[in-house]
């Protein structure tokens, strides 16, 4: 018997210890609660007695809750509460009452139906939402490219299944005069899910289209603006994004700030850079100008190009990670871009334990070494 109460709490918890149950139902519940408060007026108006102002909240939260079922679902609630909350209803008819017992028992069957209903759409949607993440994932690269001399990893880490950031690497077509250029991209569309991810995939293949045309770096963020611009809804959605080129043999890096979080270049003596010449994000007005900032890349420096979504994260006191964080790790970062980079995201998990992840995080780290060296030294 014991034997088999173990099996089947293993089979309902898959595993996880208590603590981490507790803390995954916390954090679930706070994301629950604050997409329902929102919809709520929670400051006391002048007058306004206490017990009317905590019916009026109760009040404001039910209906929150309940404009979010569909209308059928909305009866079958209702009826279930009424059901639970006055399990005996008397009828008088005249001379006769009727007296109706156990309608508590129904009203734990429609919730019960409820939640199966409420659970197929779940289901559903995850299932389709996780065949969006794999289309998604197709669009990324799953590898950098081998380039001499330089050392290139990435990472990505969704708040939801689907995410709206964008990372990509990859050389573009060299004038006879120029020499070989890769084309670093992080981008951000405003939001996240599944509307930011429908961006993201119209961005990452515009992208590809144009930067195969001929052109200066600013000549490709312009065009790209334009088209973002086209696409966008009614000004309500923006991209941000940083834009670099390349030349591997001469390490000279020229890129494009469209609004974006300034990217941290250390420099083998231990001097910050932060790239932040550029213009408005992406999307806003098709005339924005741009400006295209210039540095230069030596043997050891280190690139790191980042989403707001890693200074941002909080742990469970609602404190941010932050830049100084952030900086410090990238201070005494050892190895290639693919250890620096574990070095940064093990810091970032540590820090915020097991708080849900409330944006999407993306990361590319760049590490200059000497070709034919095989690594850092």
């Amino acid at each position: 018997m014991a034997s088999r109460l173990k099996t089947f709490w293993r089979r309902i918890t898959d595993g996880i210890a208590i603590q981490q149950l507790w803390a995954e139902f916390h954090a679930e519940s706070r994301a629950s609660y604050e997409l329902y408060a929102n919809e709520v007026h929670w400051t006391r108006a002048e007058g306004e007695s206490r017990w009317r102002r905590f019916w009026r909240v109760v009040r404001g939260l039910f209906w929150s809750m309940m404009m979010k079922l569909s209308p059928g679902r909305r009866v079958l609630f209702l009826i279930s509460l009424v059901l639970l909350f006055f399990p005996v209803i008397s009828v008088n008819t005249g001379d006769n009452q009727f007296d109706t017992d156990g309608l508590r028992f129904f009203g734990g069957i429609g919730l019960l139906v409820l939640l199966a209903l409420e659970l197929s759409d779940r289901v559903t949607m995850k299932r389709d939402l996780e065949i969006a993440r794999e289309i998604q994932s197709w669009l990324m690269p799953a590898a950098a490219p081998e380039v001499p001399g330089v050392d290139i990893a990435f990472a990505t880490r969704p708040a939801n299944t689907v995410a709206g950031d964008y990372y990509d690497a990859f050389f573009r077509p060299a004038a006879p005069e120029h020499e070989e250029r890769l084309l670093l991209v992080v981008a951000d569309v405003a939001g996240k899910s599944v509307p930011a991810a429908l961006l993201m995939a119209t961005l990452q293949a515009s992208l590809r289209t144009l930067a195969a045309l001929p052109g200066s770096l600013l000549e490709l963020v312009g065009r790209l603006n334009q088209y973002a611009c086209a696409q966008n809804l009614g000004g309500r959605r923006f991209t941000t994004a940083f834009l670099a080129e390349v030349e591997p043999a001469t390490g000279r890096l020229c890129y494009v700030n469209a609004g974006h979080n300034w990217p941290v270049l250390r420099h083998a003596s231990g001097a910050i850079e932060r790239l932040e010449a550029g213009g408005l994000p992406l999307g806003i007005t098709p005339n924005a100008k741009y400006e295209c900032g210039r540095t230069a890349l030596a043997a050891k420096d280190l690139l790191l190009i980042f989403t707001d979504g890693l200074v941002e994260a909080e742990n469970d006191r609602e404190e941010e990670y932050g830049e100084p964080r952030m900086l410090g790790i990238l201070a005494g970062a050892a190895g290639t871009a693919s250890d620096v980079l574990k070095q940064l995201m093990s810091s970032l998990d540590a820090f915020v334990g097991l708080t849900r992840q409330h944006d999407d995080i993306t990361c590319l780290v760049l590490r200059m070494f000497e070709p034919g060296t095989g690594g850092i030294g």
